[in-house]
Parts: structure tokens; C-alpha cells; sequence
């Protein structure tokens, strides 16, 4: 019996190193650790209040042995480390490149500042962007003529106008270096037994060579013009039809096009190292996806990890945390990434509402701690009409910008993200944390640097005193009623 598992234990310890060896330079797991002497700078976003990513109190440690069980407590252990962060960002869509070209320009530089800068604004480094439209452009379009099957008029140039300048913008904005990933909403309508790109149908089986291709003359044109591309995503939402650009794929349709076609054409063309990332859509089916794309050696050797968003809520679910941890714990040599969320049914009325932050540092916290390596929000930005977006599916994002006063609207779930981006960086590992009242959810990490960034959120109306413990060492703090703080310990 031995020698019939050999293969599948040689593969896994093969992706195990493979996973290590690809991940973000990141700290040594401390074997032990003193906060005796060490600081606590607290950074707080407060509803009823004027703070925003404030930075509000310095905590001094005083030694503590065993806390009480009437003493609150968030307790961290940096001796404990997991997963390696790769990023936190969000998607550069055709939406957010034509609204930021119609803001004035002071407001386009502000807007860059406050997303890609890690001093003046919340440090991001991760990003999204589509192959061709989506629900978020102005209207549907590929890149090459109709029944093209040889992609001889390939052509990015639609992209040219808006997205591509802005992307680089950003890339700019963030210092030159951009994670940067891709994902199709659809293919072409006439690839399709559907013959359109809206409303779901499928990749027609002579059009799946054809398919895998475009996907490199994709990455490789944007790399051609200044773009890199880290990775990539088979399908978005591969089991949604929607009204707007989509195509369907069962788990073993699409285990059988990465295997068959589109992880032997990345290899062929050169772009076998760009990180591949399968399913792509809700957690509710996430464990059936990751056990048929990953049981498959063949298709398990081209896939890098498994993406995710939050939208099983629609179904009047809460956000299923825990088939997270199921995917983690059975494949613990494939990565986790948030790939897209965003809060639906936008109303302008509604940008001062605080639940849109709870929903983002909610989901956050709970996918770190699920092993998350890397967090993707979807729009960047949004007009005042939540769009623009072809199919009237309108949605928030962290910052409006409103094109008929020319102003940047803030959203709290944009200081929300920023709890996290802004402290917790690409490379930094997560370590031990829990709390002793449920009012206090909590998530924390180790930077590079060596410095602890320890996130907790109150989504409650109930003040909450607690006391920060890290071996032996108890710093006191308060967290007020619907909250987030970073307390980042150096």
C-alpha cells in the first residue's frame, strides 16, 4: 500500500516546496518573544466620531502573569506563525479607470495617494483587472474580430483609452511594483454554444485551444506595454449566470481546460511561472472545487491556490468562514486569496452607512485567520451612480468620485481595509490570537520589520475595555462601540 501513495505524498511535498519557495520574503518565526519595554502605537476608525485611521493612544506593557476570566483580554503570540502575506489591494476596472479620468486632476493624485501610498495613504499592493468587459464597463468587447479563431486581430486597444494608463498610474503610485492578477468574465460570444457573452453558456470544446491563447496574447501585451502580470484566474464566478458578462463551468470542466489547454499554454508560451488560480467565485462550493481541481495530479500541478469571494450571503447565508479553513486544513500546499467583494445595490444615501466598513473588517479578520494570503476588494472606484456599469448593476466601492462636484468620497470600509493594508504588509506571517469576549473579533501578524500589528474590531453598541497580552506583558486599552484599531507593537 505503501507504494501505490508514494506518487501523491511525493507531489504534495514537491507543492509544498514549491508554495515555500514562491512566497513573499517574510520574518522568522521568533522562538521567543519579550514585549517588556516595547511600545504600543494605537491607529483607530470610530463611527460617531471624527477618527479615521487615528493615531489615538500609546500603551506602555507592564508585566502580568495569569490574566482573570473577568479581566478581557486579546491575547498574542508571535512565537506562533502561519501563512505568509502576499498583498492587500483592490480591482482596477474599466468602472474605476473612466471615473478617475473624469475627476480633476489634483483629485486624481489624491486618489492614488490615498491607496498606493504606504505613509500618506493605506499602502496597497495587490490589484485586479479583467480580461476585456465586464458588468463594470461601459458596454461588452473583446479583443479580436469575430470568428478570429487564429486571434491574427488581437488588439488591446480598447484598453488603451482608460484602463491601461490608469493601472499604470498605480503602479507608479505604489513605487514601481504592483501585484497584479487577471481574470475573463467571459469568452468571446461566438466561442460560446451560447453565442453570447452575457447570461452565462459555455466555452464550446473546439474553442478551447483557442480560448487558453488569448489568455497569454493577454498578459503578454500588457507586459509589452509596462503591465507585469503575477497570476491569473480561469473564470470568474464559474458557476453564475448572470445578466451581464459570464460563462459556466462545472469543477470538472474546468479541471479538465487547465490541464488539457490552459496550464500547458501558459508553460508553452513562457508564462509558466505566473501563479494560477482556480474557482474564483463563493465559498459555499469552494471545498467541492479545490477537492476536484487539486485530487487531479495533473491538474493539481498548474494551480497555485484557489480564489474566493463573498457572495453566498445572497442566498440569506452568513459569510461561510469555516469551509475556508476545510480547503486550508485538507490543502494546506495551495494558497488562499479573497478575489472579489463588494457591497451590492448602491443608493448614494447610503455611503455614510457604517455597516459597509463592519462588512469589510468582519470578512477580513475571519479570512486571515482561515489562512488568507492575499485580500482583493472589487472597484477601487465608483461614480455617484455606483458604476458606471452596462447592466445596471450597481455596487459600492471605498472611495466615490463624485463627477458632477469633482470631490472624492470616502466610505468608511476604505479606512477599514486600511486597518489592515496599511500595517499588515506583503511578507509579513500571522500569528496566534484570540479574545476572551465575543464582542472583540482580532487577527494579528508579524511583519518583516519585526513589528506585531494586532487588528481588533467592536461591531457592537457595547464599549469594550480589554487588556493586550503578549507573554506575560498586558498593555490597557478600550475599544469603543463599532470600531477597528491596529495596535502595532514595536
Amino acid at each position: 500500500m505503501l507504494k501505490k501513495f508514494l506518487p501523491s505524498l511525493l507531489l504534495s511535498a514537491l507543492g509544498a516546496s514549491a508554495a515555500v519557495a514562491q512566497a513573499p520574503k517574510s520574518a522568522a518565526p521568533a522562538k521567543t518573544y519579550s514585549a517588556a519595554g516595547k511600545q504600543v502605537q494605537v491607529y483607530t476608525t470610530a463611527d460617531n466620531t471624527q477618527l479615521r485611521l487615528a493615531a489615538t493612544d500609546k500603551l506602555t506593557f507592564q508585566a502580568q502573569a495569569q490574566p482573570l476570566e473577568t479581566q478581557p483580554t486579546v491575547f498574542v503570540d508571535p512565537t506562533h506563525t502561519f501563512q505568509t502575506m502576499l498583498g492587500i489591494g483592490g480591482a482596477l476596472t474599466d468602472a474605476a479607470a473612466e471615473t478617475f479620468a473624469k475627476m480633476p486632476k489634483a483629485q486624481q493624485q489624491e486618489f492614488l495617494q490615498a491607496y498606493y501610498s504606504p505613509t500618506k495613504g493605506i499602502g496597497y499592493t495587490l490589484g485586479r483587472t479583467s480580461i476585456h468587459s465586464t458588468d463594470f464597463s461601459s458596454g461588452s468587447y473583446t479583443y479580436v474580430a469575430d470568428n478570429d479563431k487564429a486571434l491574427k486581430t488581437f488588439s488591446v486597444k480598447h484598453d488603451e483609452q482608460y484602463r491601461i494608463p490608469f493601472i499604470k498610474q498605480a503602479i507608479a503610485a505604489a513605487g514601481g511594483k504592483l501585484t497584479m492578477y487577471v481574470s475573463p468574465w467571459s469568452p468571446p460570444a461566438w466561442m460560446k454554444d451560447s453565442k453570447s457573452m452575457l447570461k452565462g453558456g459555455k466555452l464550446l470544446p473546439e474553442f478551447r485551444q483557442t480560448w487558453a491563447d488569448y489568455y497569454v496574447k493577454f498578459i503578454k501585451e500588457y507586459e509589452r506595454q509596462g503591465i507585469p502580470v503575477w497570476g491569473l484566474t480561469v473564470q470568474n464566478e464559474p458557476m453564475a449566470v448572470q445578466k451581464w458578462e459570464s460563462c459556466i463551468f462545472t469543477a470538472e470542466e474546468e479541471r479538465d481546460f487547465v490541464k488539457g489547454y490552459l496550464g500547458p499554454t501558459l508553460k508553452k508560451g513562457g508564462l509558466g511561472d505566473r501563479k494560477l488560480i482556480g474557482w474564483d467565485h463563493n465559498r459555499d462550493l469552494m471545498f467541492q472545487r479545490a477537492s476536484t481541481l487539486f485530487d487531479d495530479p495533473e491538474a493539481s500541478k498548474y494551480f497555485w491556490g484557489i480564489g474566493y469571494h463573498w457572495y453566498e450571503t445572497w442566498t440569506g447565508s452568513a459569510m461561510q468562514f469555516d469551509n475556508l479553513r476545510r480547503v486550508h486544513e485538507t490543502y494546506p500546499d495551495k494558497n488562499l486569496i479573497f478575489t472579489e467583494g463588494c457591497v451590492e445595490n448602491f443608493q448614494f444615501a447610503g455611503i455614510n452607512d457604517w455597516k459597509l466598513g463592519e462588512r469589510y473588517g468582519n470578512s477580513m479578520i475571519n479570512d486571515f485567520n482561515a489562512g488568507t494570503v492575499a485580500w482583493t476588494d472589487w472597484n477601487i472606484l465608483l461614480d455617484e451612480t455606483g458604476g458606471p456599469n452596462h447592466v445596471g448593476n450597481f455596487c459600492y466601492a471605498p472611495i466615490i468620485g463624485d463627477t458632477r462636484s469633482g470631490k472624492l468620497l470616502y466610505t468608511n470600509a476604505y479606512y477599514y481595509i486600511g486597518h489592515f493594508s496599511k500595517f499588515v504588509r506583503p511578507g509579513a506571517r500571522r500569528v496566534a490570537t484570540t479574545t476572551t469576549r465575543d464582542v472583540l473579533q482580532s487577527t494579528a501578524f508579524v511583519n518583516t520589520d519585526g513589528s506585531v500589528a494586532v487588528v481588533v474590531m467592536n461591531s457592537t453598541d457595547k464599549e469594550q475595555p480589554f487588556q493586550l497580552w503578549l507573554k506575560g506583558q498586558a498593555a490597557q486599552t478600550t475599544s469603543k462601540p463599532h470600531s477597528i484599531m491596529t495596535m502595532v507593537v514595536k
